[in-house]
């Protein structure tokens, strides 16, 4: 008879359709086996965990917008700045993630994309996987930086992309793009071309420049409504075009300061659970408290879990994932299955990689969270390893 490496018994298992109550076994980094009560056999593990049925496991949490976290930022460019990342997220209830750069120079964002390579491939991390590269700028609008350095600010260049994807093994997934600055309708539609995810950000678009990048491939939305054209009653912008077209993903940053929770109910209640994606938006200060750290070369100062730059600008967060899984219960009263297909299942189809992460299902990666009462965090699973436990 097989020997498991790890059992979790008598739990509620979340699955993508529904919640049943039994025990998984986990194998060489993989979900092997699920086993409903009470028609159950008892399998050998070389490490079992008995819960109860006030426990609940979900898949692994996907960020695939972090700038960092702990003291590290991607734009560090060091194996020691990504350790410490990929080694703290699971604190959180993150298993996975993009690394996601800032405007910078074109040399330091070049580093990034080489180290961010170089660091995957050496497959030596044990903590939350890095999925790839979120490129957050320079092809953005100066009118709507927001903590982004306007002078770093490049127009769309096809050329020099091809560069970054070339150094960075393809490893480019997610682009963010202002539709009105020149070139970006053509690059848009070269990002397509290459299944690059176009995110429309950090853009003054109005309603009729946005729809044209979405005709033209774009599919995402960077942070809705932080740094974008808002809703105006007679000039829509950017955010009314993202917000009703049906092709188009949100992220969302669930902390209650970048989005009033109101806004986050009227957001919800527009794209609904499926095309929802939270995320921190975090950076180093994360897990730190006040004081003042660099962002992008930018002194960002937190105060009260709040950052900002010091003419008022929010410059990043400081949330978490289980914090943004929580609050997005608490300000729309959505169920276990909806925040999981927000937090796991739809990043995991944006990024096309839900054959192996996103859901609970056997032969997908065991990147597993367990919950406890009122869902917080009591065990983190990267790939069957247990990173992080309460317990």
């Amino acid at each position: 008879m097989m020997e498991y490496d790890i059992a979790l018994k008598e739990l509620n298992i979340c699955t993508n359709t529904k919640i049943i109550t039994g025990d998984l076994y986990i194998k060489d980094g993989q979900i092997k086996h699920i086993v409903k009560q009470p028609n159950r056999s008892s399998f050998n593990a070389e490490k079992s965990i008995n819960l109860s049925h006030d426990f609940y496991v979900i898949p692994g949490m996907i960020d695939i917008h972090t700038h960092g976290t702990a003291g590290s930022d991607i734009m560090d460019a060091t194996f020691k700045s990504l350790d410490n990342i990929a080694n703290t997220l699971p604190t959180e209830g993150t298993t996975s993630f993009l690394a996601t750069t800032m405007t910078e120079n074109i040399d330091k964002i070049e580093n990034v994309m080489i180290n961010v390579r170089d660091f995957i491939e050496s497959n030596n991390n044990s903590g939350a996987e890095i999925l790839g590269i979120n490129l957050e700028g320079p092809f953005i609008s100066p009118k709507k930086c927001g903590a982004q350095n306007p002078e770093k600010i490049i127009n769309p260049d096809i050329e020099l992309f091809s560069k970054w994807q070339h150094l960075a093994n393809n490893l480019i997934k997610i682009v963010t793009i202002a539709p009105e600055q020149p070139g970006a309708i053509k690059f848009i539609e070269y990002l397509k071309n290459n299944s690059i995810t176009a995110s429309i950000g950090h853009t003054n678009a109005t309603y009729d420049e946005t729809k044209k990048a979405i005709e033209s491939g774009a599919t995402h939305a960077t942070h809705i409504f932080n740094a974008m054209s808002g809703i105006n009653h007679r000039e829509p912008g950017a955010a009314t075009a993202l917000l009703l077209s049906p092709k188009v993903s949100t992220e969302l940053i669930a902390d209650g300061i970048h989005l009033h929770p109101v806004v986050i109910k009227l957001i919800f209640k527009i794209k609904g659970e499926d095309n929802i994606i939270l995320i921190t938006d975090s950076m180093r200060a994360k897990c730190l408290g006040d004081g003042s750290y660099d962002l992008g070369g930018q002194i960002v100062r937190v105060k009260n879990n709040k950052a900002s730059l010091d003419n008022g600008t929010l410059a990043g967060s400081m949330l978490k994932m289980q914090d943004a899984f929580i609050n997005m219960r608490n300000f729309c009263n959505i169920d276990l299955l909806k925040l999981i297909k927000m937090t796991s299942e739809n990043p995991a189809k944006l990024l096309n990689i839900f054959y192996r992460k996103g859901s609970i299902q056997e032969g997908k990666d065991a990147d597993l969270v367990i919950l406890g009462k009122d869902f917080n965090l009591v065990m983190t699973i990267c790939k069957g390893n247990i990173v992080y436990s309460s317990l």
